[in-house]
């Protein structure tokens, strides 16, 4: 089953990081976030991957480019019978990665649709953006999306709140603090499963996935929410990247599902 990556947005948010390079290149730990994002999927088995560049793609594909010289120790042959013999075996040898340039100023929704003759023999694909990391478990949210028949599923996640929540009583007496508590409600975290007949809803590179063409499913009842509450967590701010940072630092990383 293979997996869609939207990594072409600006990330204006967190432009200290963005200026020169694409979001999903932003690392943490050391490797981009779009590494940990395969590694997420490709613990589940997932390994063929479709990634929608634009703001800076050049980056990405140098990036995998030299993925083999990078991860791996070499012996090369100089002059006019030059090649190169790698000496070693990273853990993403069978991955299977198409790059496509979906263009600098395409929509989410867009993007996918540029995408589609890539995905012309799977009924079933999966999308998920480029900045997001999560435990969630990828072979139940594909069970669930079998089970209901609906065209898309979407991961849903209680909010967390940027900021601590306390109760007082009449006094000002601080009963209770919790920092970053989880809020009423859900949000969308991505880690969608489609049905192929999503494409027959996309309207062009104006399109935007979360609005029209999602909206329009949840009208027509074909929309369902795979509920997780585990660890989400976006990179969306310059505070969210050294938190994600932190975690792995700190050797606490609930997404780094491959290692369990």
């Amino acid at each position: 089953m293979k997996v869609v990556v939207l990594c072409g947005g600006l990330g204006t948010r967190l432009r200290e990081e963005t200026e020169f390079r694409p979001k999903p290149m932003v690392e943490i730990g050391g490797r981009p976030i779009l590494w940990h994002i395969m590694k997420i999927y490709a613990h589940y088995g997932m390994r063929e991957f479709i990634l929608c560049l634009g703001y800076r793609g050049n980056i990405i594909k140098d990036y995998f480019l030299n993925y083999e010289a990078m991860n791996n120790d070499f012996r090369i042959c100089l002059g006019r019978k030059s090649h190169i013999e790698f000496m070693g075996a990273h853990q993403e040898q069978d991955f299977a990665v198409t790059l496509a340039d979906t263009g600098a100023e395409t929509m989410t929704g867009g993007r996918l649709q540029r995408v589609a003759r890539y995905l012309a023999d799977d009924d079933t694909f999966l999308l998920t953006y480029g900045d997001g990391v999560s435990d969630i478990n990828i072979r139940d949210l594909v069970e669930f999306h079998k089970t209901h028949g609906k065209i898309a599923t979407v991961t849903s996640v209680p909010p967390i709140s940027r900021f601590g929540v306390l109760e007082a009583d009449g006094r000002g007496q601080v009963e209770r603090f919790v920092e970053k508590p989880k809020a009423n409600g859900l949000i969308s975290a991505g880690f969608f499963v489609f049905n192929r007949r999503i494409l027959d809803y996309l309207t062009g590179p104006e399109c935007i996935l979360e609005r029209e063409p999602l909206e329009r499913l949840a009208r027509e009842d074909q929309l369902m929410a795979y509920r997780h509450d585990g660890f989400f967590y976006a990179m969306d701010t310059y505070r969210e990247y050294q938190y994600l940072n932190e975690l792995w630092a700190s050797e606490k990383t609930p997404w780094k599902v491959w290692s369990k």
